[in-house]
């Protein structure tokens, strides 16, 4: 499935120059007190497995266990 948005764009090339099949990128504005989450998989299953993470991630941050 491929997503055309610039936040993955940047995930994918990482992935390929790095020679990383997942991708899974916190990105922090403490200024703004705001983050986001971006995920990248190589395969079908691998985009699936990796936004998976990105939603225990974002999980982990919402109940508190993660402190950004």
């Amino acid at each position: 499935m491929w997503n055309p948005s610039p936040e993955v764009a940047v995930a994918r090339d990482f992935g390929k120059r790095f020679n990383k099949n997942k991708v899974v990128i916190l990105a922090i504005n403490e200024t703004e007190g705001t983050y986001q989450i971006v995920t990248y998989g190589q395969t079908k299953q691998m985009c699936a497995e990796a936004d998976q993470l990105g939603a225990r991630i974002e999980a982990m941050i919402a109940n508190g266990k993660l402190r950004i």
